[in-house]
């Protein structure tokens, strides 16, 4: 059986944000020797759209969508929260099963009300801004994609990638998605519970001395990290080292060495069954209560409260979930 989607779009739209998606669903379509996947581009008033490429493209208007998913592409958030685009894609969604937002898309699925009280992800970049404007919406800003009933978002450009792939192995199995992945040179199966970002490249160090003592630290965390022992690792003397450390990064080496350490905890804690005792000591907090006051810092809840929220939302499969009707 056959599968169609509505890519919405807004002046200012992503290409990536298009271009990824469309590209799994048409290598499957490839894979399939057929048109399993029919594709359209809509807009509120149809006509040629403007992408922040300076690429134009020509778009039907959104009360023509005969589509079973309507997907809104991000771009600039300010055009995609127009009244005329609010408008729009509750013409577009009139009649469809599903809803899905790539990035900031996200945003325009909110101000049309589709988000209340649902979970959902954008590009953490914007995830604050998200929840501020919609306190009804629950944004979880370290998710790749999160499906919450008929509703699915991503996190940027890339993830929505793995969103597609999700579609397709739901679809059609695991074995064509693979084939899709490995087409398109992407992981495949790559988790909606995945981090969007590292601590290391959060912290953005300039040098190569300081990434080094970081990568040093993110090597041996089950091990003491005193600072004469980071200041080695990057050949610097404790006081230029802390100095720099701090100067690249914007914290102290203890706080960073703190970050790696939750960061490698929480990603047991997802994908085990250890106590939370054990994952304390293998990542080298000292005990149980060090690292408990250290997640609140860090995620502003305990280790059992984050394992949680890290698992798989319910009705999710192998990673994958269903797409319930919208209604």
């Amino acid at each position: 059986m056959s599968a169609s989607f509505a890519f919405y779009l807004c002046e200012g739209f992503q290409l990536l944000d298009l271009a990824g998606p469309t590209a799994a669903l048409t290598a499957a379509n490839r894979l399939l020797g057929s048109e399993h996947y029919r594709i359209e581009l809509v807009s509120n008033d149809g006509g040629t759209v403007q992408g922040d490429a300076g690429l134009g493209l020509e778009t039907r208007p959104s009360g023509s969508v005969e589509a079973e998913t309507v997907v809104v592409v991000g771009g600039r958030v300010e055009p995609m929260m127009e009244a005329d685009n609010i408008a729009g894609i509750r013409r577009a969604s009139a009649e469809v099963s599903s809803i899905a937002s790539i990035c900031t898309g996200a945003f325009l699925l909110a101000a049309a009300g589709y988000l209340d009280r649902k979970r959902v992800t954008t590009h953490w970049q914007f995830a604050k801004r998200l929840q501020d404007l919609y306190p009804k919406v629950t944004v979880d800003a370290d998710r790749i994609f999160i499906n919450d009933g008929a509703i699915w978002t991503s996190a940027g450009m890339t993830a929505g990638i793995d969103l597609m792939l999700a579609r397709i192995e739901f679809d059609n199995g695991a074995e064509l998605a693979k084939a899709v992945s490995r087409e398109l040179v992407v992981y495949h199966r790559r988790p909606g519970g995945q981090s969007q970002y590292a601590a290391i490249s959060q912290m953005e160090p300039q040098t190569d001395r300081i990434r080094k003592a970081l990568t040093y630290a993110r090597d041996h965390l089950s091990e003491p990290l005193p600072i004469d022992r980071l200041a080695e690792a990057a050949c610097l003397s404790v006081r230029q080292f802390a100095r720099l450390f701090r100067k690249e990064t914007g914290e102290t080496p203890a706080r960073a060495v703190e970050r790696l350490r939750c960061e490698a905890a929480r990603i047991r804690l997802r994908d085990s069954n250890e106590p939370v005792g054990t994952v304390a000591r293998l990542v080298g907090f000292a005990d149980t209560e060090r690292m408990r006051c250290a997640f609140l810092r860090s995620y502003g809840h305990p280790p059992q409260t984050q394992r949680r929220l890290d698992q798989p939302l319910d009705g999710e499969r192998d990673g994958y979930t269903c797409w319930p009707p919208l209604a």
